[in-house]
């Protein structure tokens, strides 16, 4: 009986023996993991660290030098910002100097999080103007982007106006510079621009313009808190803003931004 106690406490010694033995190794293995984890976060970090560095060394050249920089544009807007301000934004969105340019819509919703406003979603698409236009030539380009801006804002006054006003159509019209600027941006990319606009449009631009008519005089009709002279009256100052888009769209390509643009839009 003796023998047989001994026995059974040897065995409960080399148990207790074995699972200290696979506890320890449990532990050390989760300590290397873990401190895996922790140089493999840390490299990645400096990793992030370099790229971002390296991207604001990359466009350290767009810093400016003067004391306060004034953002306008023929929209009629404003933004002044400090020498540090504006270095700030140049260095935190770098998306504003890539070689490949989205739609200002798609850049916001990417890299737009610090400006998430009304407002301030109105001050980052004046900026992705202002810079794109740096891309495009602010010179080279004015005659197309000043159409576009009208044409655009023409457009947006009409369905302003059927809509009876509303902060849509404020911002809109805070915002057009932008889908203006990313048009030339495209129309200069485009290899064979001139072959484009080289064909005859006026039947394309006749019906279009026909449908902007059609479509204010329907929403006026049925306007039922208006009297009929109100309505006439109403018809014909929209028309002006139709006749401005007519005069403005003079070949392909601002035939088919300003479809493109009441499309998506409106």
């Amino acid at each position: 009986m003796k023998k047989k106690s001994v026995i059974l406490l040897l065995l409960f010694i080399i148990s207790c023996e074995k699972n200290k033995i696979v506890k320890e190794t449990t532990e050390n293995r989760d300590s290397l993991t873990t401190n895996t984890n922790i140089f493999s976060k840390t490299a990645e970090d400096k990793q992030k660290k370099y790229e971002s560095q390296k991207i604001k060394n990359l466009n350290s050249k767009y810093y400016t030098t003067l004391d306060t920089v004034v953002i306008s544009n023929e929209n009629d807007f404003s933004l002044k910002l400090s020498k540090q301000d504006f270095n700030k934004i140049v260095d935190n969105h770098p998306e504003f100097f890539n070689e490949l340019i989205q739609s200002p819509d798609i850049t916001y919703r990417n890299f737009g999080a610090d400006f998430s406003s009304e407002a301030g979603q109105d001050q980052y698409y004046n900026l992705y103007a202002y810079f794109l236009a740096q891309k495009n030539g602010v010179e080279k380009n004015a005659r197309h982007r000043k159409k576009l801006i009208r044409i655009y804002s023409a457009i947006n006054s009409i369905f302003a106006y059927l809509a009876n006003g509303g902060t849509f159509f404020g911002h809109q019209q805070s915002r057009l510079a932008a889908d203006a600027e990313y048009a030339v941006y495209l129309h200069s990319e485009s290899d064979n621009n001139q072959s484009k606009d080289e064909y005859d449009v006026s039947k394309q631009k006749k019906l279009y313009i026909q449908s902007l008519r059609q479509r204010i005089d329907d929403e006026v009709k049925i306007d039922k808190e208006s009297t009929e002279q109100e309505k006439t009256e109403r018809i014909q100052e929209l028309n002006e803003f139709v006749n401005e888009a007519d005069l403005l769209i003079t070949n392909l390509f601002y035939l088919r931004c300003a479809q493109h643009f009441q499309y998506n839009y409106y």
